[in-house]
């Protein structure tokens, strides 16, 4: 070997030794990287909903950065540190987080909003298929403006509608019709409502449907055993119709109002259950003493006289009238004996959970049959200092 030879193999044994010298260097940022890298909670498809709601209440979902696909089977849902309540098979460490889209308030401000403005924002708002439901604030500077804005902040939205509440007189109370205004976007507001692979079709301008019970649709479908008999005695469009027959329940489910009613009809077809479910367009206590149901469903809670409880005007949830209470002796009526009841109600908190078991009680007392309460749960607030909650209890 000649001398610059020599020279030349030192000269790669030295920088060979510098690379390697390097990487643990290179590997102490990787480590660095992926200890600062935000946190992801993996969990299968089919939950997702349902984890990112209970991931909001337990106040650590990152509401500033994309849910990602991890795999065929499961999504990476952003979250600000470890769920102390939430189940999640794993939590993992982003090197790629991908942020969302411009907040709100920053597409205001792009169309004039001031700080005074931007106190108006709404917190929050669902997208229900393709359109975006808003509670509008009395002091709003200009609901157009805020309309173009969630649009643009949910690119997959076409309509936008201003919620105003449930109607509460006449014939639309009774039918529970939504008071809603459309502030932004296309007029056609019919669409197709996604949860948990259940499909609702829906016009949300003409029937109700409450994002916040999205939850207990989601659990309605995972307690009911296939082949189980089924009363919804409020079925609506299929709220919990639809995931108990999909999960393998046979339900006959009644309906009063002709418009939530079609769009029953078509949702079982739509769900490919339209041979587990029997739907009737009548009052549910003219069905209840020919059935032997396994599941009774009470999923309303009644209407309010818009009342406070002295009898005064005023915009406390008022007194209610046609509760899911006064229906309570033809739930008994269609139940088997160990038949469970999930009966539902707007309790202000004062009379969390006393006013409920009372009268799961008194009924029990009345039909001369043995009440055990299985589960209490909160399903969301209804108004201020009032719950809408959910019993429930087997009679044998």
């Amino acid at each position: 070997m000649t001398e610059d030879a020599a020279d030349a193999d030192g000269d790669d044994r030295a920088a060979d030794g510098e690379r390697r010298s390097l990487e643990p260097a290179a590997d102490d940022v990787l480590e660095r990287a992926e200890a600062d890298a935000p946190l992801a909670a993996l969990v299968d498809k089919t939950r997702t909903e349902t984890a990112i709601e209970s991931l909001r209440a337990e106040g650590v979902y990152d509401d500033s950065r994309r849910v990602r696909e991890n795999g065929s089977e499961r999504v990476a849902l952003p979250i600000t540190e470890p769920p102390a309540e939430t189940q999640v098979p794993e939590v993992v460490r982003q090197l790629e987080p991908e942020p969302r889209n411009p907040d709100l308030e920053a597409l205001l401000v792009e169309r004039g909003w001031s700080d005074a403005d931007l106190e108006s924002v709404p917190g929050s708002w669902a997208v229900i298929g393709s359109v975006i439901l808003v509670t509008v604030p009395d002091d709003c500077p200009d609901e157009a403006a805020l309309g173009e804005a969630l649009l643009e902040l949910h690119g997959e939205a076409d309509s936008v509608l201003a919620d105003d509440g449930i109607e509460n007189d006449g014939t639309a109370g009774t039918y529970r019709e939504p008071r809603t205004r459309l502030i932004a976007g296309d007029d056609d507001t019919e669409t197709i409502h996604t949860e948990h692979g259940t499909r609702y079709g829906l016009d949300p301008a003409t029937v109700m449907f409450s994002p916040g019970n999205q939850a207990e649709r989601a659990r309605m479908g995972e307690i009911t055993a296939d082949g189980e008999h089924v009363f919804d005695m409020f079925a609506g469009i299929g709220y919990f119709t639809l995931p108990m027959a999909r999960a393998g329940a046979r339900v006959t489910a009644t309906e009063i109002n002709p418009t939530a009613f079609r769009y029953l009809l078509e949702n079982a077809v739509l769900n490919d259950v339209g041979d587990r479910v029997d739907a009737y367009m009548t009052d549910c206590r003219d069905l209840a003493s020919e059935l032997e149901a396994d599941r009774v469903v009470m999923g309303y809670y009644g209407s309010s006289d818009g009342s406070d409880n002295d009898g005064n005007d005023g915009t406390d949830h008022g007194t209610r009238t046609d509760e899911a209470h006064d229906f309570l002796p033809d739930a008994l009526a269609a139940l088997v004996p160990g038949g469970v009841v999930h009966y539902h109600e707007a309790a202000p908190e004062s009379l969390l959970w006393d006013r409920p078991l009372e009268r799961l009680a008194a009924a029990a007392d009345d039909a001369g049959r043995e009440l055990e309460v299985l589960e209490k749960r909160r399903v969301k607030s209804h108004s201020a200092g009032v719950d809408h909650v959910v019993v429930d209890a087997r009679f044998e």
